[in-house]
This record gives C-alpha cells, sequence and structure tokens, in this order.
C-alpha cells in the first residue's frame, strides 16, 4: 500500500484534505504520481455528488507502478489523463465515438463503475473510495485504467498538460471533430472562459478567417483576442437571448450570420442563441453542457440549420491527444498562457473561490 494525499467529497457540498490508501497495480492498471490537476466548475459540483469522492479529473503526472498487462507506458513515462476511457469494443467505440462509450464512460456508459480502476484500489478510512471521472486527479496518487493514460510529449510543463484532459479538449475538439470548421470561415463564440478561449483556439488553427467572441466582460474580451478573437461583441445581460448582439453578429457577417457559433456559457437562457447568430444551413454547437429543459423558437432552426451537443468535444484521446502536443510544440496552442494560477492541494478552498468568482482563465493544483 502507498500513502497519499487527496481532496475528499463529503457529497454534501464541502471537502476535505484526507490521507487516502492506494495499493499496488494489478492487470492494466497504472499507478500514476499526479504533478498538476486542473480546476473547473464540474470538480466544484462533484462535492455534491453523494460522498466521499476523491475529486479531480484533469491531471498529468509520472507514471509509478503498471500492472502485468500495460502494454503502453512504461514506470517514469510522464502522461496525462483522459475521462474518456473506451472499451474500444463497444457498438459507438466501433463507430468511432469513443467519447461515448456505451461501457466505460462515467457520463454515457450503462454502468459508470465499470471503466473504474477496482475501486477497492484506493481505500478512505478503510472503505473503498470512488475517484471522480474514474480518475481522481486531486490527489497524489491516482489508480486509473491504462486506456486512460496517454504518454506526454517532451516540452509541455505538467501545469499545462493537466488542462488538455477537459477544459482544452472539449474546446478545441468542439470546434475540429464536431463542428468540422473549414478554413476561411466564420465563426462565433458565446462566452470566453477556459473552454470558450480554447474554442477560440480550434477556430484560429483550424483557419478562420473571421472569430467573433461575445461576453459582458471586457477584461475577457480582450483576453480573447490573444487566444485569436478577430472581433468582440460587448453583450449585456439585459439583451434577451442575445438578440441584439445576434445582430451585431450579421453585420458582420454581410447580413446573414456566422457560418458557426459555439455556445460556451452554460446559462440556460442562451441555449438557443448560437441558432439565432448562423446563417441558413450554419452549424451551431452546444458546448457547455446545458442539462435542463429549455423552450425553443423553431423558427430559429430555419433553414437547414444544424444543432448539435458533442460530448467531450468528440475526443479520440489515443489520436487526439497527440494531435494537441504537436499545436503546442508548434506555438499555435496556447497553454500556458491559460494558467493564470496555480495552487498548493492545501489551498483548494481559494482555488474554488476564485474560480467561482471568474478570476481565472484556468486554475491549476500542482504537487
Amino acid at each position: 500500500m502507498h500513502t497519499a494525499r487527496a481532496a475528499i467529497a463529503d457529497g454534501k457540498g464541502d471537502f476535505s484534505i484526507e490521507e487516502i490508501q492506494v495499493s499496488d497495480p494489478i492487470g492494466d492498471e497504472v499507478l500514476v504520481e499526479i504533478k498538476a490537476s486542473g480546476i473547473c466548475h464540474t470538480d466544484h459540483d462533484s462535492m455534491k455528488w453523494g460522498g466521499p469522492l476523491i475529486m479531480g479529473h484533469e491531471g498529468a503526472g509520472i507514471v509509478k507502478a503498471i500492472g502485468d498487462d500495460v502494454t503502453g507506458v512504461k514506470i517514469g513515462d510522464k502522461v496525462v489523463l483522459s475521462w474518456a476511457i473506451p472499451c474500444k469494443k463497444c457498438y459507438q467505440c466501433l463507430l468511432g465515438n469513443e467519447s461515448i462509450c456505451e461501457v466505460n464512460s462515467p457520463v454515457t456508459g450503462k454502468n459508470p463503475m465499470h471503466g473504474h480502476a477496482r475501486v477497492e484500489s484506493s481505500l478512505y478510512k478503510g472503505e473503498p473510495a470512488p475517484r471522480s471521472f474514474n480518475l481522481g486527479t486531486m490527489a497524489s496518487l491516482a489508480m486509473v485504467r491504462e486506456d486512460a493514460v496517454v504518454k506526454l510529449a517532451d516540452g509541455i510543463p505538467f501545469s499545462s498538460a493537466c488542462i488538455l484532459g477537459c477544459g482544452v479538449m472539449t474546446g478545441v475538439g468542439s470546434v475540429t471533430n464536431a463542428a468540422k470548421l473549414t478554413p476561411g470561415s466564420s465563426a462565433v463564440v458565446l462566452g470566453t472562459g477556459g473552454v470558450g478561449l480554447n474554442v477560440i483556439q480550434g477556430a484560429r488553427i483550424s483557419g478562420a478567417k473571421k472569430i467573433i467572441a461575445i461576453d459582458i466582460s471586457e477584461d475577457r474580451l480582450e483576453t480573447a483576442k490573444k487566444f485569436g478573437a478577430t472581433h468582440t461583441i460587448l453583450a449585456s445581460t439585459e439583451d434577451k437571448g442575445l438578440a441584439l448582439a445576434a445582430e451585431k453578429v450579421r453585420e458582420l457577417t454581410e447580413g446573414r450570420g456566422a457560418d458557426y457559433a459555439f455556445e460556451c456559457t452554460a446559462v440556460a437562457q442562451l441555449g438557443a442563441a448560437p441558432l439565432a447568430m448562423i446563417r441558413n444551413a450554419g452549424t451551431a454547437i452546444q458546448v457547455s453542457g446545458i442539462e435542463q429543459p429549455i423552450t425553443f423558437n423553431m423558427e430559429l432552426f430555419e433553414w437547414d440549420k444544424i444543432y448539435m451537443n458533442p460530448l467531450y468535444g468528440k475526443c479520440k484521446p489515443s489520436e487526439d491527444f497527440p494531435k494537441l502536443f504537436k499545436h503546442y510544440q508548434s506555438g499555435d496552442l496556447l497553454l500556458d498562457q491559460l494558467v493564470t494560477k496555480t495552487y498548493a492541494l492545501d489551498d483548494l478552498a481559494t482555488a474554488f473561490d476564485d474560480l467561482l468568482a471568474g478570476r481565472n482563465a484556468k486554475g491549476v493544483i500542482l504537487f
């Protein structure tokens, strides 16, 4: 058994930093010494998922030990973790839809624990402790399945690598994999927080000619320009459904609307807004994951418009992560600049306060 420190959610909206025991890996398990863990709203939400739960789902670190069946990584390898853990055998995986695996995904799988390394391999107060999204990266040690790790390319700091595992992949993948944005096109991005900035980066990398960022914060819009926005629109909270912002988008796109629009606010009232931003036969992508009933004006779907709600940027970890590594190495993908503040694990409460106040593009825990 190994001793580790971890953030443990109590299931009632709070957490504490505790000591856990982690066993040696068996089979296809990989024990990762976590060096950095990203912080996002999902982590904050996980405090209410029914505890105890080892928190965290964005991580990077070093392989400390491997099970006998592991062939893809070895002890000492630097890795980044992904919560899309495909079984590669189910109906969706065989179609190429690994992010919505019917077996292993903690979101879409029939048994959310199926893709988990043995839950009993991590003990809190002598009892098995589940891991958030089958990872539990807010811990100095994480036991995961081999398919949850991707070898990290040289020259990428752990603090930058860890955020690839959710927000970066979701944002960039929504552009490249879901929308399949074409060079020379126009794109609108609603909301320029961490995910929105990565949508902007994905559009820039894909060759968009015009990238219009919309937000209610002038500071965030200034940041959006640094990541690739060519135009900005300062929205108002009084602008219902962003109707006035949509008019400005049409003014910037020859009166017809943008080719693509990406909703990154997670505000339910704006669920239909990207449809108002796109031209006929345009594509709207619901990136933020609104999960509640909302009312649509079906006229917004006229004519031939497409509206998609992809999961995790339709990520195929073994293929998409190496692409992101190359974009970083070439200077096209800005990761270091996204990490606006780092924290120790003991400062997680402060990190959550900064997250909820919108002070960071991305916060990261360093071990």
